[in-house]
């Protein structure tokens, strides 16, 4: 059974788009006629270039090859360009066609993924939801207002969920490593508090930040919202200051988490050896399946726990989830329901009373809907995720509206 061909989707959510402005999902089929479905997360480039980009990968690394050996086409593409270093670019690109590969060989095996990672460690995996505005709030004041965010925790809860996650603290800028204004840390501290009053013992707490801050205006804010006893601070600082991370670590009380920017295991290692304790790889950026199973034994090895990031679509999600069952320290994954992802595939593993089941079809165990999938196609050129360009407000405040799409 040799990989034969490559389809490419970019994929655009309807409004507000959770998950991001498209997805990119592959689908690849062999000469034996399986196919499989893969997810690259979050490009640097537009969609057209990156279409590019899968397709050259796929051709030039893996096309003809046995999709068993995943293993080498990994080392073919870390390899590409005499580099042998991490491309997120590149390594994103392999990463869906990789998942694709794990897909075809649960089917060829007549078994679930995650069978064929060591098999079911855990026959239900625990889940966690950002918070979005319920339909009765403004959905533009929802960023910025702590009693609508305890709101979205409350319902969330009844839901089954056992944590949540909200980031007050924003702006996310092209000027990443700045101070945080004193209005951003007197919010953050307000929302920990809400939510903490609303849901008390019932909900995890999880700060998520977007690696903007400066190592010592990390630790300030550490400091207000610490009180509240979050589960992580996520991604405070800059992904590629490692000092700056242990500094932060030594500083405070609550796990540092970090990892959707990072690729390959070698830097989740060197993020483990500065202090992080809990690991978001994105599998459609960090390697793909394979190599999440690898950064989740290195993790065992540093006790510290895996959370699978998702700001995708359904087919990353299938991938975490199979990665999860098969993960003795998976501590949760991170769940986006809403009706267009349902409609998009079927056979999407569920969040149910905030777990999710072992799944038990062959594979990943979904398929693509192509009639919504081609219903929806992106054709624009923007980026799947943007920062902005324009600093901390000082006088005015800042808001950043939870991903959603303009």
């Amino acid at each position: 059974m040799k990989l034969d061909t490559l389809e490419i989707f970019a994929i655009a959510p309807l409004p507000p788009g959770w998950g991001g402005r498209y997805w990119l999902i592959v689908r690849v089929t062999t000469d034996t006629g399986l196919t499989g479905l893969g997810e690259v997360y979050a490009a640097g480039v537009g969609p057209e270039a990156m279409r590019a980009v899968i397709g050259d990968v796929f051709t030039r690394h893996m096309q003809g090859e046995d999709p068993e050996n995943v293993e080498l086409m990994s080392r073919r593409a870390q390899s590409s360009g005499f580099t042998q270093r991490p491309d997120p670019t590149v390594f994103g690109a392999f990463s869906g066609l990789e998942m694709a590969c794990w897909d075809i060989l649960g089917k060829a095996r007549d078994c679930p993924v995650y069978a064929l990672l060591g098999g079911k460690m855990n026959a239900r995996i625990r889940a966690y939801t950002y918070l979005y505005p319920e339909p009765h709030h403004d959905a533009e004041a929802f960023w910025t207002s702590p009693g609508m965010a305890a709101e979205s925790a409350v319902a969330r809860v009844a839901e089954g969920y056992t944590a949540v996650k909200f980031d007050p603290a924003g702006p996310y800028t092209v000027r990443g490593g700045h101070m945080p204004a004193l209005s951003d840390i007197d919010l953050s501290a307000r929302f920990c508090a809400a939510i903490r009053d609303a849901v008390g013992t019932k909900a995890d707490l999880l700060f998520g930040t977007h690696g903007q801050f400066a190592p010592s205006g990390a630790i300030r804010l550490a400091r207000a919202i610490e009180p509240h006893d979050p589960l992580w601070y996520e991604e405070p600082i800059p992904p590629d200051n490692l000092p700056g991370l242990a500094e932060v670590a030594a500083h405070t009380s609550i796990p540092i988490a970090t990892g959707e920017r990072l690729t390959t295991v070698a830097e989740f290692t060197e993020a483990l050896r500065h202090g992080a304790r809990i690991l978001q790889p994105a599998l459609g950026r960090a390697g793909g399946i394979w190599e999440g199973k690898k950064i989740a034994t290195i993790a065992a090895a540093f006790g510290a726990q895996i959370a699978p990031h998702l700001y995708a679509g359904p087919v990353e999600w299938a991938a975490n989830v199979h990665l999860g069952v098969s993960c003795p320290n998976l501590l949760m994954v991170e769940a986006i329901e809403t009706p267009f992802h349902e409609a998009l595939v079927t056979g999407r593993p569920k969040v149910e009373n905030g777990f999710v089941a072992a799944p038990e079809a062959p594979g990943l165990g979904i398929t693509l809907n192509d009639a919504v999938a081609n219903a929806h196609l992106y054709t624009g050129d923007r980026l799947h995720l943007e920062m902005q360009e324009a600093p901390c407000d000082w006088q005015n405040g800042n808001s950043f509206g939870g991903g959603a799409v303009d």
